[in-house]
């Protein structure tokens, strides 16, 4: 059967790149507000936000150390979940138990986890599928969009997100949107799984490791209006700046 056409296509952290931009003001006050010699001023903080989110529109490629860590991190838990070692050619995975310490090589970078703290997230995950791949179609008044994205670990009636931080406020991904795309797409697919954990490893640079759990629950009469209205607002800022985007994957023109 083929497969419905689309006008656009939404990665759901995408979506995410989109809320930050629209929150420019809100997160600039979060991080400058108190200062009297900000590093940045708000106008220029916000132009900041726009090319970010354009940049992420054509999949620029980005060198970040927060990045490669959260990803090794997962890395390390999908291998501990699955009891397996990694298929990835490009990252080294080392165990040390008598130092009490899983070695990471990524990108030229060392990444250091505790042991405890990757058994701890293993264990929490027991019996969890890694890296599920979903997607589904979202109805807006500019047309039908593909929503799609990997989810990090899926339980039977829990969808679970691992995220690495160095500092952690509560409610921190509250304005994210994978605790609505996953659990639409998932419902769309024919499985009812409403619940969604934000799984969080606090690693500071100084101090031992802290973990957060943020739990949402998707409740479709409240959520799917909310989800249409953000995309049906990405469209708008995407057809308004459609010159500068050069991946055209996001309007569907990629098959």
């Amino acid at each position: 059967m083929s497969k419905p056409k689309v006008s656009y296509k939404f990665y759901a952290t995408l979506l995410d790149g989109y809320q930050d931009y629209l929150r420019s003001s809100e997160i600039h006050q979060e991080y400058w507000g108190f200062s009297e010699n900000p590093s940045k001023t708000e106008d220029e903080f916000e132009m900041e936000q726009l090319q970010g989110l354009i940049n992420r529109i054509n999949r620029v490629p980005f060198d970040s150390e927060a990045a490669d860590k959260g990803t090794a991190f997962n890395e390390v838990v999908d291998c501990l979940v699955l009891n397996q070692k990694t298929a990835r050619e490009d990252m080294s995975i080392v165990s040390d138990k008598e130092k009490g310490i899983i070695l990471v090589t990524f990108k030229e970078r060392e990444f250091k986890f505790p042991l405890a703290l990757c058994r701890e997230f293993a264990n929490y995950y027991k019996g969890a599928v890694p890296q599920v791949y979903t997607e589904a179609v979202l109805s807006t008044r500019y047309g039908d969009v593909l929503l799609y994205g990997y989810i990090d670990e899926l339980m039977p009636t829990c969808v679970h997100d691992i995220k690495t931080t160095g500092k952690y406020s509560v409610g921190k991904f509250l304005h994210h949107w994978q605790h609505i795309v996953y659990p639409y797409a998932l419902q769309q697919e024919g499985n009812d799984i409403f619940d969604f954990e934000y799984n969080i490893a606090v690693m500071a640079k100084y101090g031992e490791p802290k973990t957060y759990t943020e739990a949402y629950s998707f409740v479709p009469d409240r959520d799917i209006p909310r989800l249409q209205a953000h995309c049906e607002g990405l469209i708008e800022f995407i057809e308004l700046k459609r010159d500068l985007i050069t991946d055209k994957k996001i309007f569907a023109l990629d098959e």
